[in-house]
């Protein structure tokens, strides 16, 4: 150091990038828990957050695979004891784990600018689709974040050798496979495309006059050491993430129901069949869902997947493409770590419509994330050429690179205003080009907005009301046989998964009934209102002819219950209402 140099000179250099990260990290913070709890839930919530509450009750609980991992069901039942139970606390294991990834771009300093790393964590904070879904009580987004922090730990692992990144990274991991089955397609695209690195580093052989066989067996042997100096670290990585996966897997269970961990503590000879049940047992449905290909037609999935790209990451899935060709074809050598996420993204953007059973705009999030890194380049690229042009008093440089970069936070903020805030429960929303679009963002089983102060409603006569029946529903059977909100038996739908058929019609509502500890049946008997006055009675909007007359004294409240249709009546008795203000 010069007599002259500041001390700290160097080392703020050197951390200016993270005090960056860490202000976008604030940021990601806020824009996931401010109103976290204000719209109402979608219908895949409202199913995991009844069993959960279920779950709290009977403590029986086994893997489902329709409603993916374990990760909600023990975390979120843990909270729910703590905290209570609302759209809030559902929610914030995902706002926080996903609020928290833009410090995971430091992890990968060894392969990006200090700007690069920015751009990095400003995409994974604010892009419009993973902004949406991390305020909302589903897996994708928790597990992309969970394999970002997975991937940066092991990149970390590798450039300094030391083991704790390992084990970070196996945690994280670990934790990524608790969320949903697709954990594993992270995996294969992970080996797929180090398989074509691979093949670039035996293309890149020729110009340097070596034999691709050469290169071959060198790097052969750069991995075999690697993994020696691992070794033994390796191994205490695989108990580790064998007992994440055995502590979430395993079957909860109570009194003469099976196999439980908490009961083997009790039972010891209990073990082997907890432990054979969370790994070999859930193998199968594991991996029987998102394997293999669902059966649909391909190209309207495709379709509707680069539909909500183009709505929600339009300025990433360009940027990407521009980072992509920086690193590979302007850089003296391509970067291993750009062409990796980039092949990553495009076969997840290729893949997920074949394997996804349904169209919806979370799928997008597993090709969006690893987009970012080649995107970030591409920022990075953007912000050169404006800072060459600032220093060089290039005006027309620097007036173009202002004019872009606008126009790309543009392109990113005011969706992620519309939807995430604005719209969240819309069929449609403002573009910025001007006018109304159709919202692909949002996912059809979100019901449209205005019906959480009726369910509110509902709630407080459910808990005023002293004995009987709280909520009743008036079902039917449908034109293919199948009922309409009747269930014949309605305890079979207290206990795990799954339920009636005629239940699940009843989404979102069952989540905010069994908060409001509601004794809810059901009828095909209109007359039977007759006698029976509950304080509310639910059926489906075209029914309201068979019930009406039955219900003087009511109070009709109309929603949808997905975001297109479904609609659906919602009587609440006036005088139960009236008692439940007082009681207040």
């Amino acid at each position: 150091m010069s007599s002259g140099e500041h001390p700290l000179t160097g080392w703020t250099a050197r951390n200016r990038g993270f005090a960056f990260i860490c202000a976008i990290t604030v940021l990601a913070l806020a824009l996931r828990l401010v109103g976290l709890g204000t719209r109402f839930a979608h219908w895949d919530e409202a199913r995991v957050g009844y069993w959960i509450l279920r779950y709290q009750e009977t403590g029986v609980w086994n893997y489902y695979p329709p409603i993916h991992g374990p990760f909600f069901p023990q975390v979120n039942s843990v909270l729910f004891e703590l905290f209570g139970a609302s759209d809030f606390v559902a929610r914030l294991p995902v706002a926080l784990v996903t609020g928290l990834v833009p410090l995971a771009a430091w992890l990968y300093r060894d392969h990006l600018s200090d700007s690069e790393m920015v751009a990095f964590a400003f995409f994974l904070a604010v892009n419009p689709v993973v902004l949406y879904y991390s305020r909302v009580m589903r897996y994708d987004v928790l597990l992309a974040a969970f394999m970002v922090f997975a991937l940066g730990f092991y990149l970390r692992a590798q450039a300094t050798g030391k083991a704790r990144y390992l084990y970070a990274g196996t945690a994280a991991l670990a934790l990524g496979f608790t969320t949903k089955e697709n954990a594993i397609l992270y995996v294969l695209a992970w080996l797929g495309a180090l398989v074509l690195l691979f093949d670039h580093r035996l293309l890149l052989s020729r110009n340097h006059d070596r034999e691709w066989t050469e290169t071959f067996v060198d790097t052969t042997k750069e991995t075999g050491r690697g993994l020696l100096r691992f070794a033994p670290h390796i191994l205490v990585a695989l108990v580790e993430f064998f007992v994440i996966i055995v502590y979430f897997y395993a079957p909860r269970a109570n009194g003469t129901s099976g196999p439980g961990l908490w009961k083997a503590f009790g039972h010891p000879s209990m073990f082997g069949a907890v432990v054979g049940e969370a790994t070999l047992g859930t193998w199968d449905k594991f991996t029987g869902q998102w394997v293999t290909s669902q059966g649909h037609a391909y190209l309207p999935y495709l379709q509707h997947f680069i539909t909500v790209l183009e709505q929600g990451a339009i300025v990433v899935v360009l940027l990407s493409v521009v980072g992509f060709i920086a690193a590979r074809y302007v850089d003296d050598r391509p970067r291993d770590l750009v062409s990796f996420a980039f092949y990553w993204g495009v076969v997840s953007i290729l893949g997920y419509p074949l394997v996804t059973d349904i169209q919806a705009g979370w799928v997008t999030v597993h090709a969006i994330v690893p987009l970012m890194i080649p995107a970030a380049v591409g920022a990075g690229v953007i912000y050169r050429w404006g800072r060459e042009a600032y220093e060089d008093d290039d005006r027309v440089g620097t007036t173009a690179t202002s004019v872009i970069s606008l126009v790309l936070v543009v392109l990113i903020l005011f969706p992620a205003t519309t939807v995430v805030y604005m719209h969240p429960q819309d069929p449609d929303t403002p573009s910025v080009f001007g006018g109304q679009r159709h919202n692909d963002i949002v996912q059809w089983g979100q019901p449209a907005a205005g019906i959480k102060p009726t369910m509110e409603k509902v709630q407080q006569v459910s808990n005023a009301n002293e004995g009987g029946t709280d909520v009743l529903y008036y079902g039917y059977v449908d034109d293919q046989s199948n009922y309409v909100f009747y269930v014949p038996d309605e305890s079979s739908n207290d206990g795990p998964p799954p339920a009636a058929s005629g239940w699940y019609n009843r989404l979102p509502l069952p989540w905010y009934t069994e908060m409001a500890n509601a004794s809810v049946d059901s009828t095909l008997d209109n007359e039977s209102l007759k006698t029976r006055q509950p304080p509310v009675v639910i059926t489906r909007t075209s029914r309201e002819g068979d019930v009406a007359k039955y219900l003087d004294g009511y109070r009709a409240y109309r929603h949808d219950l997905t975001l297109w249709g479904a609609p659906t009546t919602i009587y609440i008795k006036k005088s139960a209402l009236r008692k439940a203000n007082q009681a207040e």
